[in-house]
């Protein structure tokens, strides 16, 4: 696979460094190279060309937005059944600031309302803003992405609530039901399903909002000039769903949720709806790895129920 990234990038030198690293997903390896040190991520399983390219989107996405560090993604690259994804090398061994971790993440989930805000500013000036970046309208994604290893359905919608039911909570439990015929859950569903849109009747209206998608503690660290976060499962949802993988394993301080809610204020009934969003993950969990994760899929559903 090396000597296809070579002839793809056009390199000629492309040299290990350090350890491999990696979890049950893909692998990775540090590479020095003539484009600088790079980090390329490894896979031969199936449909890893779909989590690549999406996550190859997801980094586009959120490095342009230049509000929180996240490698730059450089190639995504196939051979066969064997793929690969290529970004920046970045050293992560910078101190930890928890309170610009909370900082650079509300600016993130505020950048496209800043574009849309910028948008309507323009339109009131002869000839607007030509090259200005146009603002995302719809929730959902360009391409489909990954949690994990399992697509998600990206397809873009006007309402949020439609979109999060269809296309993260019924996806998933479909899923199981087709796999389990799990008896729990095909009670639970319904109840919850007609419940959901109670927990946004005072939440006002809801703009698109780029997230990680995936922001547990191990998708987050620091470099020497402050937060890094990356293996992102990106696309324009509620800014709230990004707290609902954050609380599912801990890991970050009450300062990085301080500092984000100062830029991003708590809303009237968020509770529920971050333990909502936390259900998504917690099902994804039980599609992934199995009945571990079916207990706190079914406390949560009780819970909100």
């Amino acid at each position: 696979m090396e000597e296809v990234i070579r002839k793809e990038l056009k390199l000629k030198t492309l040299e290990p460094f350090g350890g491999s690293a990696g979890g049950c997903i893909s692998k990775g390896s540090g590479y020095h190279s003539d484009l600088g040190d790079l980090f390329i991520k490894f896979s031969e399983r199936e449909n890893a060309k779909r989590m690549f390219d999406g996550e190859f989107a997801s980094l586009e996405a959120i490095y342009h937005t230049q509000t929180i560090r996240v490698p730059k993604p450089i190639k995504s690259i196939s051979d066969r059944n064997r793929h690969c994804l290529v970004t920046e090398y970045i050293d992560l061994h910078g101190s930890s600031k928890p309170s610009q971790l909370g900082r650079d993440l509300a600016r993130m989930h505020m950048h496209n309302a800043y574009l849309l805000k910028e948008k309507e500013r323009a339109s009131s000036f002869v000839g607007g803003q030509e090259k200005a970046t146009e603002p995302i309208i719809q929730f959902g994604f360009h391409v489909p992405t990954c949690c994990g290893y399992l697509p998600q359905m990206n397809e873009w919608c006007d309402d949020w609530v439609k979109f999060f039911v269809r296309n993260r909570l019924k996806y998933q439990i479909d899923m199981l039901l087709e796999e389990r015929n799990d008896r729990d859950l095909l009670s639970l569903w319904p109840q919850l399903e007609r419940k959901i849109p109670t927990f946004f009747k005072d939440n006002g209206s809801i703009i698109p909002a780029l997230v990680h998608g995936d922001l547990w503690s191990g998708n987050y660290s620091y470099c020497a000039d402050g937060p890094v976060i990356f293996d992102p499962a990106s696309f324009y949802a509620h800014s709230e769903y990004e707290l609902g993988i954050m609380k599912m394993f801990g890991g970050f301080s009450s300062s990085v949720y301080s500092a984000y809610h100062e830029i991003i204020p708590e809303t009237k009934g968020i509770q529920k709806r971050v333990q909502l969003y936390e259900l998504f993950h917690h099902l994804n969990h039980w599609n992934h790895f199995g009945n571990g994760y079916k207990s706190g899929t079914i406390a949560i559903m009780h819970s909100l129920s």
